[in-house]
């Protein structure tokens, strides 16, 4: 049976009126008008979330994971910043990490995972699917994935973007186009790593911001304890960070 807050929720939601587009004069020019969306682009699929916010409101802390939240502009749906100290060095982490298949071992409710167009570990494309509780249609996602050294530092960066391109629509599945997520990790020794995960989406489609939002702890607690017992296992053990000449990273090679 259908929960009556969630059923009430998606019914309104779906008829909720999309908001209309502004008016353009006729005959405005059309370089002004390709730069005005542009910019409106960029400004929503790329609002970088900042480490240090004074928003950030510590919302929940077990087992040495520190998760906050905050809300995000022009959104119903809140973001948040998970901090956490794996008993893991930071090759075994990288090793996890630049596995796109390894998304369904930890991150909560990643059920089909790979990765694609890869030939540039600086900057390569993965696929994801996520499931959502009944009735909500599950999500998936096509993600630009940036790698980097952070300047005068030995964190690796990670930067994610969801893409409305590069793979066809799944009719069974609600396409995510608004997400941004951050993966700063640092080491802190041979065998810690530190992760600050930044993460919000825009779920796109009738689902109800107060069950997102009621949710949203789950997520990196959950995934990075999940995170923490996967870097430990073989299977991503022997790693090794490799790095050009000039300090770009170019991928995560298993060890002779």
């Amino acid at each position: 049976m259908t929960p009556p807050k969630l059923e009430a929720a998606a019914r309104v939601l779906s008829i909720v009126p999309k908001p209309a587009l502004p008016r353009i004069a006729p005959g405005a020019p059309a370089v002004f008008l390709l730069s005005i969306c542009l910019l409106l682009t960029s400004a929503a699929g790329r609002a970088e979330l900042k480490i240090e916010d004074e928003q950030w409101k510590r919302d929940y802390e077990k087992d040495g994971v520190v998760v906050y939240t905050r809300r995000f502009p022009a959104s119903d749906f809140q973001a948040f910043k998970a901090v956490y100290t794996l008993d893991a060095s930071i090759e075994d982490i990288m090793a996890v990490m630049s596995d796109p298949a390894s998304c369904t071992e930890w991150v909560l409710n990643c059920v089909e995972s790979w990765g694609f167009d890869d030939k540039q570990f600086a900057k390569r494309y993965a696929y994801s699917v996520n499931d959502l509780p009944w009735p909500v249609m599950d999500r998936d996602y096509v993600l630009e994935i940036n790698t980097s050294k952070a300047p005068d530092s030995d964190t690796i960066v990670m930067d994610l973007y969801a893409v409305d391109h590069k793979v066809a629509p799944n009719k069974n599945y609600v396409r995510v186009n608004k997400q941004e997520t951050h993966y700063h990790i640092t080491p802190l020794g041979d065998e810690q790593t530190e992760i600050v995960w930044l993460q919000h989406t825009e779920p796109a489609g009738a689902i109800p911001s107060w069950l997102v939002n009621a949710l949203i702890v789950d997520i990196p607690y959950k995934s990075l304890k999940a995170l923490e017992k996967l870097a430990n296992s073989d299977k991503y053990q022997g790693y090794e960070v490799q790095y050009s000449e000039d300090g770009v990273i170019t991928g995560v090679e298993k060890q002779p």
